[in-house]
C-alpha cells in the first residue's frame, strides 16, 4: 500500500528538498540566460537601447522641402490668355497625335513662392519660335507677366534671369538660315521685367563679310 499512500516523513523531506533544489537551479539558469540575452545588464539595457534609437532618429536627414513648382497645362493656359494673339492661338494645334509644339520650363524669375512658368510656342514644320510667355503665380492663379511674339524667338531661364533669343536675318537669308542672333536679358524689378543690354552674335562671319552694327535704340 506504500506505493499508493506515498513515502514516509524522512523520505518526504528528502524529496521535497530535492525538488526545491532543482527548482532553484532552474530559476538560476533562467536568470543567467536572460542576463546573457540583455548583454548582462538586466533591465537597465532598455534605457541605453532607447537612447541609441533616439540618436539614430535624430541623425536621420530631414525630409526634403516640397517642390516649389506647380505643374500647369500650358496649352490651356495659352488658350485662355487674352494677351496671346489670335495668330498664335490658331497655330496652337498638335503636330501629331497629342504632341503640341510647346516647350515649358519652371524656375524662379520673380521671387514668388511658386516657380514661374516660361512657355514657348513653336511651329511644327521647322520648330521656329513664334511666341514666348512668362506666367507668375498670383494668389493661386498664373498671370501673364511677359510676352513677345516677334518671331523667331525663344525664351529660357538662365541663372534666375529671363533670357530671350531673337534670330536676325539679312534680306537674302532664308528662314532656316539666320545671319545671327540677339540675346536679351530681362530682370524682375518693381513688379515687372526690365530689359538689360542685348548681346548680338553673327553666325559664321568670315573674312570679307561686312557686319553692320545695329543702331542704338
Amino acid at each position: 500500500m506504500r506505493g499508493l499512500t506515498g513515502a514516509g516523513p524522512t523520505e518526504a523531506r528528502s524529496s521535497t528538498q530535492a525538488v526545491i533544489a532543482a527548482a532553484a537551479a532552474l530559476a538560476a539558469l533562467a536568470l543567467f540566460v536572460a542576463a546573457c540575452g540583455t548583454g548582462g545588464t538586466g533591465a537597465r539595457d532598455e534605457g541605453p537601447a532607447h537612447a541609441s534609437a533616439m540618436a539614430g532618429a535624430a541623425a536621420s536627414p530631414a525630409p526634403s522641402p516640397a517642390e516649389t513648382y506647380r505643374r500647369v497645362d500650358a496649352v490651356a493656359l495659352l488658350r485662355k490668355d487674352p494677351s496671346v494673339s489670335a495668330a498664335v492661338k490658331r497655330d496652337l494645334k498638335p503636330c501629331n497625335d497629342d504632341d503640341y509644339p510647346v516647350d515649358v520650363s519652371y524656375g524662379d524669375l520673380t521671387g514668388g513662392a511658386v516657380d514661374d512658368v516660361v512657355v514657348n510656342v513653336l511651329t511644327c514644320a521647322d520648330w521656329v519660335g513664334i511666341g514666348s510667355y512668362v506666367y507668375r503665380d498670383e494668389s493661386g492663379t498664373f498671370e501673364n507677366v511677359f510676352k513677345t511674339e516677334e518671331s523667331p524667338v525663344y525664351a529660357e531661364i538662365d541663372q534666375g534671369v529671363l533670357t530671350v533669343t531673337k534670330q536676325t536675318y539679312r534680306k537674302s537669308d532664308p528662314i532656316s538660315s539666320p545671319s545671327g542672333e540677339d540675346v536679351i536679358p530681362y530682370s524682375w524689378k518693381a513688379g515687372r521685367f526690365v530689359q538689360g543690354r542685348p548681346v548680338h552674335t553673327e553666325y559664321g562671319s568670315g573674312v570679307g563679310d561686312e557686319v553692320t552694327p545695329e543702331p542704338d535704340t
